[in-house]
């Protein structure tokens, strides 16, 4: 087997890792009883104290970080030039990933009580379009040395106009830079309201920085299809991610670590982590050759779109049936977790339980992709 393809294995099974961590904070039992590691930072706290990076908030930046590398072994078979046929397949992979985005908002799509007035615009998904389209061209046009120079610019650029424009409060939910630009080009009702106000965590602007995500993603795969050394690679990543995570959280003194504005100081710490990360699977799958360990990881990390698709669809499709409960009526997610969960583990564990099935039940769904050779390309 040769070394791309070794090193591809590595990425799988840091994907799959990512998928299933991610399975995992998205669907607990009930949000009221979540343990503290496995919710947003921002959900930890009052929302005007909206600060930090805890490990739910790496899933997101690992994935465009993964995004990025394997962004360079898929390009390899273009000679890493644009093409008019590379050029296609750019542009219509960003904007299907960007329709399933939307297609996953507006699900159920017959409803009675369907409003077009307050359909959300923006997503996860459209956010790694985005991001994947605009890194894929930035990726084939410039070199390392003038991706860099992009990179620190797009930060540093990003910190100065959140800084100036965002009034006295500049990193404040209601007053930051993002939320205006949102509404304005967007509007109030089409936007996010998880945190009590309109505010989207996957804003325009802030998508400028996830860009750079998936750039040091490029980077780094660039390092590791380019490396006849094994072990010299792992110490350059683990030396390069440690540097990463110091530098983020110094730089957060200045300008907050935070997820919802993807901060230039959390994109450089999450960054070091996924670097850290990937160095991990390297050791593990091709230095000590551990394939077996991480098969079960393997298997998660193919079908990464479909299954985040797949996810968001069981939820809104389970919630959408009506039972009896003590007396109350309640959609079908709680009625399975009440009546199966907690009975188990109580409400906290029970919980916990509950979300641990639905990585098992989806491990389930991929592993019988992956013997009948099913691969879903998004």
């Amino acid at each position: 087997m040769n070394d791309n393809v070794k090193r591809l294995v590595s990425l799988d099974a840091f994907r799959g890792l990512t998928i299933a961590f991610m399975i995992l904070v998205n669907t607990p039992g009930s949000w009221n009883y979540v343990y503290s590691p496995l919710l947003h930072a921002y959900f930890k706290h009052d929302w005007r104290n909206w600060f930090g990076c805890s490990p739910t908030d790496l899933v997101f930046p690992f994935f465009l970080f993964i995004v990025g590398v394997a962004m360079r072994f898929s390009f390899k078979r273009y000679n890493y030039e644009i093409s008019p046929e590379l050029t296609k397949k750019i542009i219509g992979r960003t904007i299907t990933i960007i329709l399933f985005g939307l297609a996953l908002n507006a699900y159920p799509f017959i409803r009675q009580d369907w409003d077009w007035s307050t359909f959300r615009i923006l997503g996860v998904l459209q956010r790694i379009g985005l991001a994947y389209g605009a890194a894929a061209f930035l990726c084939l046009y410039f070199n390392r040395k003038k991706l860099s120079i992009i990179s620190v610019g797009i930060l540093l650029g990003y910190w100065f106009f959140l800084g100036v424009f965002g009034g006295a409060d500049p990193y404040g939910v209601e007053t930051n830079l993002v939320r205006k630009i949102d509404m304005a080009i967007l509007g109030e009702n089409h936007l996010w309201r998880g945190l009590g106000l309109a505010f989207d965590p996957e804003g325009l602007f802030s998508t400028l920085p996830a860009i750079v995500t998936v750039i040091i993603g490029y980077m780094i795969g660039t390092v590791i299809q380019l490396s006849s050394n094994y072990r010299d690679t792992v110490k350059k990543m683990l030396r390069w991610g440690g540097m990463g995570v110091v530098a983020g959280w110094l730089w957060g003194f200045l300008f907050p670590i935070n997820k919802p504005l993807w901060t230039s100081s959390y994109v450089v710490y999450t960054a070091g982590w996924a670097v850290l990360m990937l160095a991990l699977f390297i050791w593990l799958i091709d230095i000590k050759h551990n394939r077996k360990i991480v098969k079960p990881l393997v298997i998660f990390g193919t079908n990464s779109i479909f299954v985040f698709v797949a996810t968001g669809l069981w939820v809104k499709s389970i919630i959408r049936f009506r039972y009896t409960l003590n007396g109350e009526s309640v959609n079908g997610y709680t009625y399975l977790y009440e009546t199966v969960f907690v009975p188990l583990a109580g409400n906290l564990n029970g919980s916990l339980l509950f979300a641990l099935f639905h990585v098992f039940m989806w491990w389930l769904v991929l592993y019988w992709l992956y013997r009948k050779k099913i691969f879903i390309k998004i």
